[in-house]
């Protein structure tokens, strides 16, 4: 029985990868051009605009689909009235799959990351052309700087301020810099919870299992309702409302 379920596994793992690595051959071109010969019509900023929702909905094939339905994944936002944005979306940080799983939100965003997604063959070289930025590459101030240049723009912004991936469900400590940005720009910041995809894959693994992953936005918290707090509270403030949330949310696995 144990090893029909690891061959099942494996079977999973390599049809998954198999039709990953197609698609990305295919789509990944073909959005390019697109996105190209768009640009020749439209201003830099909406060519950008176009450029990051092309990735979105790249990842969001990615996601949901090929790996269903042994993988499955819910999305519910929690925000009776949700506006346009520009957001600061601040998540929990359990996988190396969190990054992809941000194609949920209906949004133009950019991602706050380490340097190693931008080693990525050809997922690295986009995500620097569609503007991510690399907390570890620049001081704070030129960091700050992009990230409220970004906002004022219209483009959100996703951050995982753990900073590195928890590979189970223990939570970090958060970083302050990206709430410190959220005083300075005015932003409101949006508590996004993830559950599930802790061994979607292990750490230190690549391969994909079975399971139910999770994903709460939710209400934003508006600028006039910590803008009296320092950063170091605000960023507990934050963190106290995703880690009650994800209790909650893995209780009901």
């Amino acid at each position: 029985m144990k090893n029909i379920k690891s061959l099942k596994l494996i079977s999973f793992n390599i049809s998954f990868y198999f039709v990953f690595f197609l698609y990305s051959a295919i789509a990944i071109p073909v959005l390019t051009l697109l996105v190209a010969y768009f640009s020749l019509f439209m201003s830099h900023r909406n060519t950008m605009k176009w450029f990051r929702r092309a990735i979105s909905w790249y990842g969001m094939l990615v996601i949901k689909v090929f790996p269903f339905p042994l993988i499955r994944i819910y999305y519910k936002d929690y925000e009776k009235n949700p506006g346009p944005g520009p957001y600061i979306f601040v998540c929990n940080h359990r996988s190396a799959t969190d990054p992809f799983l941000m194609a949920c939100l209906p949004y133009e965003c950019i991602q706050v990351v380490n340097i190693w997604p931008f080693r990525l063959p050809v997922l690295g070289i986009y995500a620097r052309w569609a503007g991510y930025l690399s907390i570890n590459e620049m001081p704070f101030k030129q960091f700050s700087k992009q990230a409220v240049k970004l906002l004022k723009q219209g483009a959100s912004i996703i951050v995982f301020p753990e900073g590195t991936r928890s590979g189970g469900k223990s939570m970090g400590q958060f970083h302050g810099s990206i709430f410190r940005v959220a005083l300075e720009a005015k932003c409101p910041i949006v508590p996004v919870c993830i559950s599930g995809n802790e061994n979607i894959p292990p750490r230190g693994s690549f391969l994909l299992r079975p399971g139910k992953i999770k994903i709460h936005k939710l209400p934003a918290i508006k600028w006039e309702e910590f803008k009296a707090l320092k950063p170091f509270k605000l960023k507990n403030m934050v963190r106290n409302i995703i880690s009650k949330e994800v209790a909650v949310m893995d209780r009901k696995e």
